[in-house]
C-alpha cells in the first residue's frame, strides 16, 4: 500500500485579537500499513516516539516538562518557520484514547490534531493544525503561506513516521 496525501483548507468565523479574524485549519491525510494501535502509540509516546516522527528540519528540541505518554503530557519545543524560530509550549490531550490525540499551543492556541483510523490493513493518520489569520488581503497572504508551510511540515513528519514504523515511502498527492 502506498501513501495517499490529500491536502485540505477550512476557514470559519472564530474569537480572536484582531478585528475580524478567521480561524483556518490545514488538514493532510496519509495512509500507512502499519497497525492503529502501533501508529497510535508512536504519536502518543512523547518520550521515545515522537521524538523520532518529527522532521529535524522543522522541530529542534522537543522536551517533556510533564507526563511523557498522551493525556496531560507538556512539551516545549522549538519550531523553524520561514527563517525564524519559535519556542513552543503545548499541552496534550487525549479526547478519543487510541484514535485522537491534540496538542494545544499554550501561548498562540494553535492547535494540532492527530488522528488515526483503520484503512483497509493499514492506518490513516491525519494531522490537522487550527489557527486564527486575519481577514480581508492580509488574511488570505497567511492562509496561503501556513498552508503551503503547514503541508510541507506534515508531509515530513508523515515520512519520518512511515520510515520509523517500517514502511518503504511512496508518496502521491
Amino acid at each position: 500500500m502506498g501513501n495517499l496525501f490529500l491536502m485540505t483548507m477550512n476557514a470559519s468565523a472564530g474569537p480572536a485579537r484582531s478585528p475580524n479574524p478567521k480561524r483556518f485549519s490545514v488538514n493532510t491525510v496519509g495512509v500507512i500499513n502499519a497497525p492503529v494501535a502501533a501508529v497510535y502509540r508512536m504519536i502518543a509516546d512523547y518520550r521515545q516516539g515522537h521524538p523520532r516522527i518529527v522532521p529535524p528540519r522543522y522541530f529542534k528540541n522537543l522536551k517533556v516538562i510533564e507526563g511523557g505518554y498522551g493525556n496531560g503530557t507538556l512539551i516545549e519545543f522549538d519550531m523553524i518557520a520561514l527563517g525564524s524560530t519559535q519556542h513552543a509550549r503545548a499541552r496534550v490531550t487525549e479526547p478519543e484514547p487510541g484514535r485522537v490525540l491534540v496538542e494545544t499551543d499554550l501561548d498562540r492556541g494553535y492547535v494540532t490534531t492527530f488522528t488515526v483510523s483503520p484503512a483497509g490493513g493499514g492506518t490513516r493518520v491525519t494531522i490537522s493544525t487550527e489557527l486564527l489569520v486575519r481577514s480581508g488581503i492580509l488574511g488570505a497572504i497567511q492562509r496561503r503561506i501556513f498552508s503551503a508551510y503547514l503541508t510541507r511540515v506534515y508531509r515530513a513528519e508523515f515520512e519520518q513516521l512511515t520510515k520509523v514504523m517500517g514502511e518503504k515511502r511512496s508518496v502521491s498527492s
